[in-house]
């Protein structure tokens, strides 16, 4: 099985055969995490992280009256248990979309990083902050950007997200997300998903095929989501650590 985590950091930073070692040990054992099955389930205690290698989860929460607000989806080499495992419980809960791979990496093992490679413990930190930024794109998504730009912008990130681990091809990539989670991610009710994404596909800007999406004019869609000002050079990571 490959090493997502380790393509994701080697994807913006040269790895020493050393870190590429220490990465190795964190993406390993592997267990499965069957479809729709919790990983990490909101007000529990975690003393542990878990690097995704396989499939694909969601961040959420569930209000009081029952309707569910997605954070983010959750792609191999990203890390799930943040900010759980530094908190008394989880703030939110993770959840396996797909058939899902994944490993164990106890808080100890990430605190001990800092003594023994440093550079690298920085590298999952900046890992970390990319989160962060991105529930601060989700924030701007809903409160400022339309029904439209929200979509393309999805599409967008999905795909650059994709390609840093090897698992986008020519622009095109699977994603096992229904409408109705789009709507929770995005905020938006499945109607106004269906509208834009039939805009879209009718403007010659993507492509949908059951779970395979193509995007037919990258420019034409970064231009409706501002995507190369807002999103790609904002997460680049900073010189000092490459």
């Amino acid at each position: 099985m490959a090493a997502p985590l380790t393509a994701k950091l080697a994807h913006s930073v040269s790895l020493s055969p050393q870190e590429m070692a220490v990465l190795a040990e964190l993406q390993v054992p592997v267990r499965p995490a069957r479809r729709h099955r919790e990983i990490v389930t909101e007000g529990r205690k975690y003393a542990e992280l878990f690097v995704l290698l396989e499939g694909m989860a969601i961040r959420y929460r569930v209000s009081p009256d029952g309707r569910r607000q997605v954070l983010n989806i959750v792609l191999p080499g990203d890390l799930i248990g943040f900010p759980a495992c530094f908190f008394q419980s989880a703030l939110f809960s993770v959840s396996a979309l797909t058939d899902t791979y994944l490993s164990s990496v106890p808080l100890s093992r990430l605190l001990g990083l800092f003594e023994r490679h440093p550079r690298l413990a920085a590298l999952l930190l900046w890992q970390f902050s990319c989160e962060a930024a991105m529930y601060a794109e989700q924030l701007t998504h809903i409160g400022r950007r339309s029904a439209l730009e929200r979509v393309a912008h999805f599409l967008l990130e999905l795909l650059i997200r994709l390609e840093a681990v090897g698992l986008a091809e020519e622009r095109s990539y699977s994603m096992p997300l229904t409408q109705e989670l789009m709507g929770d991610l995005l905020g938006l009710s499945m109607t106004h998903v269906n509208r834009s994404l039939r805009q879209l596909r009718g403007d010659g800007l993507v492509s949908i095929d059951g779970r395979s999406v193509v995007i037919e004019d990258f420019e034409g869609l970064a231009a409706i989501a501002d995507f190369e000002r807002s999103y790609i050079n904002r997460f680049r990571i900073n010189d000092a650590l490459i």
